[in-house]
């Protein structure tokens, strides 16, 4: 009896260990499915998350778009009056109006380009010596005026709300030569 009894405990501590396994076991199950869930749930967010940026990718695409359409329709606009005036003043020199009528009508052009110019936040850029930054030499003449005096604007430079957009095309002085010398022999 004794030897069944112990045979009994056994079973039971057997038993009892078996069922402590699948119970852990079971655990195990049911956190690896919670585990399996979880990362279900992250994936399908990282899906809705890709899709959201792309989209935004794309409206935002669009918005810059329809932005610069919007910027080059407003210029066209100011483009379009002040053709209308280069072709009254075209129609008046093609029927043989006077002189003064065609500059008063290519003034009137010129201000109207200046106009919309300055609303855009374009200014000349007012040059009285040579500044490699702002102008560009096409030549250098010899002239009694200071070495780097700006003598000819060739063509206007311009700036956009501070920023270099074209330089200016100059003609530079430069001394003559018996006067380089002549400096040059002093220095020494």
């Amino acid at each position: 009896m004794k030897r069944e009894k112990e045979n009994e405990q056994e079973i039971s501590i057997e038993k009892s260990a078996r069922d402590e396994k699948i119970s852990e076991l079971e655990i195990l199950k049911q956190s690896v499915e919670d585990k399996k869930k979880e990362a279900q749930d992250y994936y399908d967010q990282l899906l809705r998350l890709k899709a959201d940026f792309e989209n935004y990718r794309r409206r935002s695409e669009k918005e810059k778009r329809d932005f610069l359409e919007w910027g080059k329709e407003k210029i066209l606009i100011k483009q379009i009056s002040m053709f209308d005036v280069l072709e009254q003043a075209l129609n008046s020199a093609k029927s043989g109006a006077k002189t003064e009528d065609i500059i008063i009508g290519l003034d009137m052009v010129s201000k109207e380009i200046s106009k919309m110019l300055t609303e855009e936040g374009v200014e000349e850029i007012k040059i009285e010596k040579f500044d490699p930054n702002i102008c560009e030499a096409l030549d250098y003449v010899e002239s009694g005026k200071e070495d780097g005096s700006v003598l000819q604007i060739y063509q206007k430079g311009y700036k956009m709300n501070g920023r270099l957009i074209r330089t200016a095309k100059v003609q530079v002085s430069k001394k003559k030569e018996a006067e380089q010398e002549s400096r040059e022999e002093t220095e020494k």
